[in-house]
């Protein structure tokens, strides 16, 4: 009968061998959450984000637009008047369109006109979050992509109104012309606000290296 620890000491000595257990390893450091692995993680994650923002924004503003030129007798689509429109401008194009090239402009507004804003905007917070340590200054950068997202969202509503059945007012067309231009000057100073967020992280982490 195998005898217990207690029992050994008070036959042997305090010198009596005791069975050492070895308990298993709780973590394994070959599959750890480390910071590093953490760190490549986001920085893949950005890179597909960027490479999806790209080739949606080629899509979108370099393909399609170009396309729907065809359907409207050369003219451009509102959305790639980076200067914004007028009624004039609305009312010709109107009459160029007839209801199934409006819809394939609708169509594309539900579909790329909807993920280029949301993958760039949510690229952009990422590389913005990772990069800039000051709440307060992260936040205002953060605002640039946020307000993008939701211009560029409304504008295509907007733009969409404009060539419904019902001849859209002077009003209507200044909404979307000023939503439209907005859009265009967010997505540059979001683009702006993600280059200095890189700048930022860059000199921290050189600093934090050099220390």
């Amino acid at each position: 009968m195998a005898k217990t620890p207690a029992q050994r000491i008070k036959k042997h000595g305090a010198k009596a061998a005791v069975p050492q257990h070895h308990l298993p390893p709780v973590v394994n450091p070959t599959t750890a959450r480390t910071p590093e692995k953490a760190q490549n993680n986001g920085n893949l994650i950005l890179i597909a984000g960027v490479v999806a923002s790209l080739f949606l924004f080629w899509y979108l503003h370099l393909l399609t637009m170009d396309q729907l030129t065809q359907l409207s007798e050369g003219r451009p689509m509102p959305d790639s008047l980076v200067g914004g429109f007028d009624p004039a401008y609305i009312e010709d194009l109107r009459g160029a369109m007839n209801d199934d090239a409006r819809g394939q402009l609708n169509y594309v507004h539900k579909t790329a006109g909807v993920l280029f804003p949301l993958i760039f905007g949510f690229t952009w917070l990422l590389l913005i979050g990772t990069n800039v340590a000051k709440k307060s200054l992260r936040w205002a950068l953060w605002a640039l992509p946020m307000l993008f997202v939701v211009v560029r969202l409304w504008a295509n509503a907007a733009i969409d109104a404009l060539m419904g059945p019902d001849a859209p007012d002077a009003g209507q067309v200044a909404l979307a012309s000023g939503l439209t231009v907005a859009g265009w000057v967010l997505l540059v100073l979001s683009l702006l606000a993600g280059a200095a967020a890189v700048v930022i992280g860059t000199r921290k982490r050189k600093a934090s290296t050099a220390s």
